[in-house]
């Protein structure tokens, strides 16, 4: 794993096209005269943290104001119209709102644990999306191992939810927490296998890499594409990624018609919307992996003919030698992210459709189809997809 933050040295100039973060560049190339090498990579890692923070909270306030429409129209209704044109600001007032109210702990609770809780949460799902990358040459930090660590990070929340329920020392508390547990230990084994059919098929588990890698075809050479198992892998995937995520059907952590709010039933106030935050950032991870590794990344035909119209070399080097924004890239970049997020929040949207369709499943059923159903058959698409790529290269070379 080598984060981008660390790829330029103090003895040479930042080496361009290496895929470097483009905060840490953007200062060398501003102020890379007059500050010390320290301070530049301290100014970039506050950059990043700040703005990741930011699009956590950002992506937290579309995607309630979204689920809210989402919800209204399947059931013949408007949803939010009064606060803000089409109650775009309902959910600016819902933050407010829980930052004004009461933050109120169990007087039998574990006060550290329950303190520090919806903190672990979000700082997990933090760490874990700083391997998003915004653009093809603008990102927080390009990790050989994105994949891996995108999973090991999300897969932290756990900790936090077991955390809550245990710490706030009621029954439905603690149902919801062990509901969690099982259900991570359940379905990460198939989320990760199905997964592993798009990393042989790409032969990396760098995001950024992964969507170069389909950019032929005129930006149409998605793995989903490339191989016959990949349809059914993102089908398995997709279905262990909403029980990852704790979305309906699989919401059993929170269940609400039996645990009165599970894991969460005792929080309140700023601490409650912690919780929500981490799990709309993590709809928007799992669906940013499904469209990074099936659905093409930042590729599709606009992207591949912006980046031949405009050129894709973010930074170039200059008549020093020195690193400069080539502002001619911008469109292509500005392109291929907007291109990303919208397939990102396809996902979402599917995730919310399914919310408001499906019925909540009972605790062995949830536990039968991850056990004795999506896992074998990951298995399964992980071995032939194997055997496909294989036999490809062996009559290919």
């Amino acid at each position: 794993m080598a984060p981008a933050l660390m790829l330029v040295q103090e003895a040479a100039p930042v080496a361009v096209g290496s895929g470097s973060n483009a905060f840490l560049e953007g200062l060398v190339a501003a102020l890379g005269e007059s500050l010390p090498l320290w301070a530049l990579w301290l100014g970039a890692a506050v950059t990043g943290v700040a703005i990741v923070i930011g699009l956590i909270s950002l992506i937290a306030m579309f995607s309630v104001w979204l689920e809210r429409k989402v919800a209204g129209h399947i059931q013949c209704r408007y949803g939010p119209m009064y606060v803000g044109w089409h109650g775009w600001l309902q959910s600016i007032a819902d933050g407010v709102k829980l930052l004004l109210k009461e933050d109120m702990i169990p007087r039998d609770a574990d006060r550290l644990l329950f303190m520090l809780a919806p903190a672990l949460v979000l700082s997990a799902i933090v760490a874990a999306m700083a391997a998003y990358p915004l653009a093809p040459g603008v990102f927080f930090a390009d990790l050989d191992l994105g994949v891996f660590f995108v999973i090991a990070m999300s897969s932290m929340t756990t900790i936090g939810v077991v955390m809550a329920g245990w710490a706030s020392n009621s029954k439905w508390t603690v149902f919801g927490a062990m509901r969690e547990a099982a259900q991570v230990v359940a379905y990460e084994i198939p989320l990760g296998v199905a997964l592993l059919v798009p990393v042989m098929v790409a032969g990396t588990l760098n995001l950024r890499e992964a969507s170069e890698l389909q950019s032929d075809w005129y930006g149409m050479g998605w793995f989903m594409f490339k191989n016959p198992f990949m349809l059914p892998a993102f089908v398995l995937y997709f279905i262990a990624a909403l029980a990852e995520t704790k979305r309906a059907p699989f919401d059993l952590p929170e269940a609400e018609s039996e645990l009165v709010a599970g894991f969460m039933t005792e929080y309140s106030g700023i601490r409650w919307s912690f919780f929500f935050m981490e799990e709309y950032a993590a709809m928007f991870l799992m669906s940013a992996l499904a469209a990074v590794f099936f659905l093409g990344g930042f590729e599709s035909p606009l992207t591949w003919a912006a980046g031949e119209f405009f050129g894709r070399e973010l930074f170039v080097a200059g008549v020093n030698g020195a690193t400069e924004l080539n502002l001619q890239a911008i469109p292509y970049h500005a392109v291929a992210g907007l291109t990303l997020l919208l397939k990102t929040f396809a996902g979402i949207f599917l995730m919310m459709w399914l919310r408001w369709t499906l019925p909540r499943v009972r605790v062995d059923q949830v536990m039968t189809m991850g056990y004795k159903y999506l896992t074998p058959l990951a298995l399964v698409c992980a071995l032939g997809a194997a055997l496909w790529e294989a036999g490809k290269q062996a009559l290919l070379g």
